[in-house]
């Protein structure tokens, strides 16, 4: 999924706001490709549909998120960012307001399997992803702890991510290179031999 690809995405969806959805998948992006203390971290992210998704599910834990203001949990905060990084370790989905604010965290997702087909090997992290993006209409971001990232609407997987991927795509953009959609670009691979000497 290029900018592009997102934006478009983003404009099929009535609720949906582009910079919120690219800061929450630039996290999720972050998280899958750095990981936590050396090791990699599995999460999920509801994007918009807050209230509904907060009625479709329930706390695992007392919510690290409540009781602050609105303006100190915005998706987009640098200061919010590193403490979602730390919580990403606990259990449990982060739900995310149409408005970007980070309404609750280590939410646990009533999934339903009806009407869901997912590939052989998806677990329940991408289960619940699925079914809470086909219920309620929210936008589903699952960090896979493989290092990859899916984004899921309307019960089908929208797009998958590998964070260096993205992350070129998005030097590409603020460059100005055109993406693989604009142009087409050729690989070389170069080998150098080695000649023996006796």
């Amino acid at each position: 999924m290029t900018i592009a690809a997102l934006r478009t995405l983003c404009s099929r969806i009535s609720w949906c706001e582009p910079a919120v959805l690219e800061s929450a998948l630039e996290l999720a992006l972050e998280i899958a490709g750095e990981g936590r203390e050396g090791r990699r971290i599995g999460t999920l992210f509801t994007v918009g549909k807050a209230d509904a998704v907060l009625a479709a599910s329930r706390a695992l834990i007392l919510d690290p998120l409540a009781g602050h203001a609105p303006a100190r949990t915005q998706i987009a905060d640098p200061d919010l960012r590193g403490t979602m990084k730390e919580l990403a370790q606990l259990d449990g989905a982060f739900v995310i307001s149409e408005d970007g604010t980070v309404v609750a965290a280590c939410r646990y997702l009533d999934a339903s399997v009806e009407q869901i087909a997912l590939p052989l090997g998806f677990g329940s992290r991408h289960l619940a992803a699925a079914s809470i993006s086909q219920r309620i209409g929210a936008v589903a971001i699952v960090v896979s702890e493989s290092g990859v990232v899916r984004v899921f609407h309307a019960g089908q997987i929208e797009a998958t991510l590998i964070p260096e991927l993205w992350l070129l795509d998005r030097h590409h953009a603020q460059v100005g290179w055109r993406g693989a959609d604009d142009q087409s670009r050729s690989v070389e691979v170069l080998t150098v031999e080695h000649s023996r000497h006796e």
